[in-house]
C-alpha cells in the first residue's frame, strides 16, 4: 500500500512525544515535518529521532531568511542531516532561493510564498499588492525562476499555482482540515481531498491528526479518504 502525499506536522512539547508520533503515522503517511521549535530546541538530534527505523521523509520547516550568503551557510549546515526537504521564504527573493538551492543539491528546497495564517486583509497591512492569489503566484514564479523545486501555498491558491508553474514543481499545503476540523491559527484553509483535486502534491497536517486519541488511526482514516480521490 502506498503511503498517503500527508506530511505530519510533529509540532510536540519533546522529542520523545514527537517520536512517538512519526512512529504511528509512519505506516500511512509519506512525511513527518519537523518546525522550527522542534528543531531550535534539540538540534540536528530530532531528524534521526523522528525518521527511526522507517525511512519516512523528513520534511525540515525552518522557513530561513536572510541575506544570500547566510542562507546558504545554513542550508549547507542542514543539508547533512538529509532531509527531503527544506523551505526558504520566497520573498527573501531570487539570489536568496538560488543560493539555498545550489548549497543543498541533495535536498528539495521549497519556497513558501504567503503563510496560510495571514489573511486577506493581514496581507494588506503588510503591504502585499492586490489579492492574496496574486501576490501568491508572483511570488511563485519568481521563486520557481531561482530553481526552488517546490512552492508551499495555501490550498485556497493551489490550482492557481499549479496552472501558473506547470506540474513539474512540487506544491505544499499547509493549512488542510479534514470536513469538521477547526480551523484553529489557519486563515486559507481546504480540505484534503479539494488541496489533491486542485493540485496539490503534498500535504501538511498537523492537529486533526496528533491531537487525536489515537493519531494513528487519525492518519490512516485521512489516508484512507485521499485514495479514494487518488487511488494507488
Amino acid at each position: 500500500m502506498t503511503s498517503a502525499p500527508i506530511a505530519v506536522a510533529l509540532d510536540a512539547p519533546d522529542l520523545e512525544t514527537a517520536a512517538r508520533w512519526a512512529a504511528l503515522v509512519t505506516p500511512h503517511v509519506s512525511t513527518v515535518k519537523v518546525g522550527l521549535e522542534l528543531y531550535l530546541r534539540y538540534g540536528p538530534d530530532v531528524l534521526a529521532s523522528v525518521r527511526g527505523a522507517s525511512g519516512v521523509q523528513v520534511f525540515l520547516d525552518l522557513k530561513l531568511h536572510d541575506i544570500p550568503n547566510t542562507v546558504a551557510g545554513a542550508t549547507r549546515a542542514v543539508a547533512r542531516l538529509k532531509p527531503a526537504i527544506l523551505t526558504v521564504h520566497a520573498s527573501g527573493g531570487h539570489a536568496m532561493i538560488k543560493a539555498a538551492v545550489e548549497a543543498a543539491p541533495y535536498t528539495r528546497v521549497a519556497a513558501v510564498t504567503a503563510l496560510t495564517s495571514l489573511s486577506e486583509a493581514d496581507l494588506e497591512r503588510l503591504g502585499v499588492r492586490g489579492p492574496a492569489g496574486d501576490a501568491v503566484r508572483r511570488l511563485a514564479v519568481e521563486a520557481v525562476g531561482a530553481g526552488a523545486q517546490a512552492l508551499v501555498c495555501s490550498p485556497r491558491e493551489v490550482a492557481a499555482v499549479r496552472a501558473e508553474v506547470g506540474p513539474d514543481i512540487m506544491l505544499i499545503t499547509p493549512g488542510v482540515r479534514p470536513a469538521g476540523s477547526d480551523t484553529q491559527d489557519q486563515a486559507r484553509v481546504a480540505t484534503p481531498e479539494r488541496a489533491i483535486a486542485d493540485g496539490a502534491d503534498l500535504l501538511v497536517i498537523g492537529r486533526p491528526i496528533t491531537a487525536a486519541t489515537d493519531p494513528g488511526a487519525a492518519a490512516a482514516g485521512i489516508a484512507a479518504a485521499l485514495r479514494r480521490v487518488v487511488p494507488n
